[in-house]
């Protein structure tokens, strides 16, 4: 088995760099996506709860489907995978988002209001700052289902470390399935043990 991964790095350094690039800009993309759905519905506890009810609707079909779904659309690749990818993470992003932002001690920002502070003076030096470890549980709660998520869109030829893992399927080589779920796991597990203890920090 350490045989495989020793005498083939340049398939799985190559899974690697393309699931990383998968994680990357689909997490750029959403928070993007995110934080502007965010600011609109500020003004609006109705259209808030909206977004999250619609994208917890979404979050809720299985993976494989919405991939299947997007093809026609987009076709197979990378961009159907971000594309869905991104969709999937702002149900976690905005329930955290939002979550943060509305758990703010009113008293806070009624003193704020009342020392002459504008609504965006409030949300940029009160708001955003108290919701800090709020925001960041959302993004790691993404960054995670991103990893996992972004294994499977190898189905629809997205590359990434998925590639590793199908393509053992297929040939039913065992090497290939046990390296391709063991990357692919401890990079979800690394990354939010890394991210934990930076959430724990702030």
């Amino acid at each position: 088995m350490i045989d495989y991964i020793m005498n083939h790095p340049d398939k799985w350094a190559k899974a690697l760099v393309e699931h990383l690039e998968i994680v990357g800009m689909t997490l750029l993309a959403s928070l993007l996506l995110a934080s502007i759905l965010t600011l609109i519905s500020m003004t609006s506890k109705m259209l808030s709860r909206f977004l999250v009810h619609l994208f917890s609707i979404i979050y809720s079909i299985p993976s494989v489907a919405l991939f299947a779904m997007m093809i026609p659309v987009t076709g197979l690749g990378k961009t159907t995978a971000i594309t869905v990818l991104v969709v999937y993470n702002q149900y976690l992003l905005l329930r955290n988002f939002f979550a943060g932002l509305n758990g703010v001690d009113p008293a806070i920002i009624e003193a704020a209001t009342g020392i002459g502070m504008s609504n965006l003076q409030v949300l940029y030096k009160i708001r955003l700052p108290l919701s800090i470890r709020a925001f960041f549980t959302g993004i790691r709660l993404a960054v995670v289902s991103t990893i996992g998520m972004a294994t499977i869109a190898a189905f629809i030829n997205a590359g990434g470390l998925g590639d590793i893992l199908f393509d053992g399927l297929r040939t039913m080589n065992v090497y290939k399935i046990v390296w391709g779920s063991v990357l692919s796991a401890g990079m979800a597990v690394g990354v939010n043990a890394l991210l934990v203890r930076i959430e724990k920090s702030i």
